[in-house]
């Protein structure tokens, strides 16, 4: 077993300066460091225009552009460079996997995914400049959300389809960021998903404080919204978009549905998709589809629950405590994965060789 971690990550203020603290923090970093390594073997097949991704971004959500140049200012670096990797648009999105459960009062996520992408950072940011909500969540390629909760209830995570065929648009990670940044409810969320261009095919599970839940089905072709309180990694409405091999998808999907009946509380419903013996939970690490962490969203009561790897007992953040102003005094979020394929964030050579 590979014992890992997260960084609680906690900051008020303009999202100029929230950028710059990221920046600072992570200029040194093994990721940073494991990242340029890893893109001497998966070279961009392009260029992205700094004005271009300025007009995609401040469309939706200018305080996150705002955040783009912080980063920049405190790293040092060209624009350019600062885009391909934090500004999620048009850039890349290798498969995962990933399972979401929903009940009236909550949403349930396995994060499942590649350790040499996850970069182990836990944040909590409230801006001061009136130019988007606070949010809290685990943090992709810093700017983007895996998953995640605003002040105003509104929790999203999302799950991959295919990257086949891909558009001119956001990848995963920042079409979260932009949702949770912009949107006070599942009505909001889901006409931005029909409104904004997206890169891959991903379906984008949305919900809040009136225990709504919509699966938005998204692909550069087209946008589709169902009502379910669960999903895996395959469409249900666009099926034409779906991948070949869907047996572990329809699998997962299919013991949740089966156990959802019997689930009366969030507590079991997180122990059903995290519990190692459950049939949810994945330990696929070297294929894309190892579970590293399960969240979970409290929209009514403005709480999270967190854990990584399986059978964990959740670390409780209580959110509308922390926007009052009461910091949380844990630093560092553990546990552990079944796996020695290194993470990103805290080992050498976690890059694209044959090593491992």
């Amino acid at each position: 077993m590979k014992q890992i971690y997260s960084d609680i990550i906690q900051f008020r203020g303009t999202h100029y300066d929230f950028g710059y603290m990221q920046g600072e923090r992570i200029k040194d970093s093994l990721t940073v460091i494991n990242r340029e390594n890893q893109w001497k073997v998966r070279k961009p097949r392009f260029t992205v225009g700094v004005e271009e991704v300025k007009q995609a971004v401040t469309k939706f959500a200018p305080g996150v552009w705002e955040e783009l140049l912080g980063l920049q200012e405190a790293l040092q670096w060209p624009m350019e460079r600062v885009l391909k990797e934090f500004g999620g648009y048009r850039v890349d999105y290798v498969k995962s996997g990933c399972s979401i459960m929903t009940g009236e009062d909550y949403l349930i996520r396995n994060y499942d995914y590649h350790p040499k992408t996850y970069e182990g950072r836990y944040t909590f940011y409230q801006p001061t400049d009136n130019q988007g909500y606070a949010i809290i969540g685990p943090s992709q390629r810093v700017t983007g959300r895996m998953d995640g909760m605003n002040e105003k209830g509104l929790s999203v995570g999302y799950n991959f389809m295919h990257r086949k065929n891909p558009g001119e648009g956001f990848i995963c990670c920042m079409i979260g960021r932009l949702i949770l940044e912009s949107c006070a409810n599942t009505e909001e969320a889901v006409s931005m998903l029909k409104e904004i261009p997206h890169r891959h095919s991903f379906s984008y599970i949305v919900h809040d404080t009136r225990g709504e839940t919509f699966v938005v089905e998204t692909s550069p072709r087209g946008v589709h919204v169902r009502q379910s309180n669960a999903c895996t990694n395959h469409f249900e409405i666009m099926q034409e978009e779906n991948r070949n091999h869907l047996v572990d998808s329809k699998r997962r999907l299919e013991i949740i549905q089966q156990k959802q009946d019997n689930v009366t509380n969030a507590s079991e419903a997180f122990r059903l998709l995290n519990d190692s013996d459950k049939g949810i939970f994945s330990d696929l690490y070297g294929s894309w589809a190892g579970t590293i962490h399960t969240s979970a969203y409290f929209p009514r009561e403005l709480k999270a629950w967190f854990a990584i790897g399986g059978d964990r007992e959740p670390v409780e953040f209580d959110f509308r405590k922390w926007l009052k102003g009461e910091d949380i005094e844990l630093g560092r979020i553990t546990g552990e994965v079944d796996t020695d394929i290194p993470f990103v964030h805290m080992d050498e050579n976690a890059d694209w060789s044959k090593r491992k």
